[in-house]
């Protein structure tokens, strides 16, 4: 076992290494920005490197890098209560309709995204891909509430995943579309970038501040306030509002709308071993 750690910790130390060398980018495509950052090279380099046909890490290894990841995600859920203290005075000037976007992340993610989860033939997947946006946070609630090998995990894991390699591109032509329209103001997509990723939220404002550069540093001030919103008291709402939510949910639609057949029951029952 001591082997297995020693590798897998050479290989996050050369993947740190090449990817923050290789350094953060930004591309203007016209619509908006092309933002790479380390994380992103990390994330693919990552899945090559894991890739099965390629034999080079084992089943026994990657097992081994769950368990410290859940070691990972504790030592990150207490970081984020060290940042509360300090972020109160900015949080209460940020003002309420910040609280606001919760709200969108429910409708977007529990109401929209669920149904969909369960009819492409997601199980208990479902739950962790659909409660949140699934940043670090969420990870770490549902690797302690559900385990980090469980199905709840796999699906937020999953999910965080596409996030990173695709939610930084995604944000960043987005909020260059919408800031190209001139019908909402830049303030308004500022708050709106604060999803609770510090890459997404990146991506988005530099595309905005290419659009608006007059208002570049409010932009900047009000997406960061948003995204501290959105960690902080996202990650109390998720704990103990949208997964709850998202569980008794998934309880009721699935027999109704899930396309495999497979009980509740025995999801339970495997679950409770």
């Amino acid at each position: 076992m001591k082997d297995l750690h020693i590798k897998n910790h050479v290989i996050v130390l050369i993947l740190v290494v090449i990817t923050e060398l290789i350094g953060a980018y930004q591309f203007n495509i016209g619509i908006g920005v092309l933002a790479l950052f380390p994380m992103l090279y990390a994330m693919v380099l990552g899945a090559f490197i894991s890739w099965p046909s390629f034999k080079w890490m084992s089943t026994k290894e990657m097992q081994a890098a769950t368990r410290v990841l859940e070691i990972a995600f504790l030592l990150f859920v207490a970081k984020l209560g060290t940042m509360m203290g300090p972020s109160l005075l900015q949080l209460a000037d940020a003002g309420f309709p910040l609280i606001l976007q919760e709200v969108g992340h429910f409708l977007g993610t529990i109401v929209i995204g669920l149904p969909i989860a369960l009819l492409i033939g997601m199980k208990r997947e479902a739950i962790g891909a659909t409660f949140s946006i699934d940043r670090e946070p969420n990870l770490a609630i549902i690797a302690e509430k559900y385990g980090a090998n469980s199905a709840e995990s796999r699906g937020a894991l999953g999910v965080y995943i596409c996030g990173t390699l695709f939610g930084a591109i995604y944000l960043a032509l987005l909020a260059g579309f919408l800031g190209n329209l001139g019908f909402f103001h830049p303030i308004a997509l500022a708050m709106g970038a604060g999803v609770g990723s510090g890459s997404m939220m990146a991506a988005a404002t530099g595309a905005l501040a290419v659009i608006f550069p007059d208002q570049a540093k409010d932009i900047a001030l009000f997406a960061g306030a948003a995204n501290i919103m959105t960690i902080i008291v996202g990650t109390y709402v998720c704990l103990f509002f949208s997964l709850p939510v998202t569980a008794r949910l998934y309880k009721w639609l699935e027999p109704i709308i899930g396309r495999r057949k497979e009980t509740i029951q025995m999801e339970e029952g495997r679950e409770a071993k």
